[in-house]
């Protein structure tokens, strides 16, 4: 497939990536930014599944000890807040003549499809985005886990974590500016070092599924491209 060097790929956006870095909320520039790279992505054939985050409006293990709310109702709180997310990037690619499909795992019937497996693989085969909301559809389990899982369930060859750094580090680079940047790492790796990029159960999601993980930093235009060509930029995560 020119221009790509996967066919099926799973890609997580958090909600940060959704605004200006420290923000909060949407930002329309942030959002027609993603949306230009996902279409030059969409322009290669590749089929994309694109798992968004919540947390530019509001991370549920947080709001609930902050605020005394229960954690399974602020997890369903976040669970809404992705598909405000997931609607505004619908838009803007269908501004750009991008054809996509917005998926959400609790029942929203009036503005998402639920997330049905073989549908959603049927849209990807036909050439369409695929935008899934909704997280895993239950309280204590990440967006991340949900990309891992959303990842499995329809065969994507590598799950892709855009994130506001270059890749994995030893230290957060942004309080330690000594801190290492990796370019592979294994599950194991991951785990044993307790490096936070991505949570346990989405690693071992991918071990057993045998899907690599990579790193990347969202913020450098083009990136999403780049790293689906092929283009050893970011963190690879995998076998040995």
């Amino acid at each position: 497939m020119a221009g790509a060097a996967y066919k099926r790929v799973l890609l997580k956006i958090s909600g940060e990536g959704f605004c200006k870095p420290g923000g909060f909320g949407l930002d329309p520039d942030e959002v027609r930014t993603i949306a230009r790279q996902i279409q030059e992505v969409a322009d290669t054939g590749c089929q994309l599944a694109v798992v968004v985050g919540g947390g530019n409006f509001l991370r549920g293990a947080l709001f609930s000890k902050e605020a005394s709310v229960r954690r399974a109702t602020a997890d369903y709180m976040g669970m809404v807040a992705t598909v405000l997310n997931g609607l505004a990037l619908q838009d803007c690619l269908e501004a750009l003549g991008v054809d996509t499909r917005v998926q959400c795992a609790i029942e929203m019937q009036d503005v998402a499809e639920p997330f049905i497996r073989r549908r959603c693989i049927r849209h990807l085969e036909k050439g369409r985005t695929v935008i899934l909301t909704g997280g895993t559809g239950n309280p204590f389990f990440t967006t991340d886990t949900c990309s891992a899982l959303r990842a499995s369930e329809i065969e994507a060859e590598v799950l892709l974590k855009a994130t506001k750094v270059e890749g994995v580090y030893s230290d957060d680079p942004h309080v330690n500016p000594g801190a290492t940047r990796y370019d592979h790492l294994t599950y194991d790796d991951v785990v044993q070092q307790g490096l936070k990029i991505i949570d346990v159960a989405a690693i071992s999601l991918c071990k057993d599924s045998r899907i690599p993980i990579i790193v990347f930093n969202l913020w450098r235009n083009g990136n999403i491209r780049r790293v689906i060509a092929g283009e050893s930029i970011g963190t690879r995560i995998g076998e040995p």
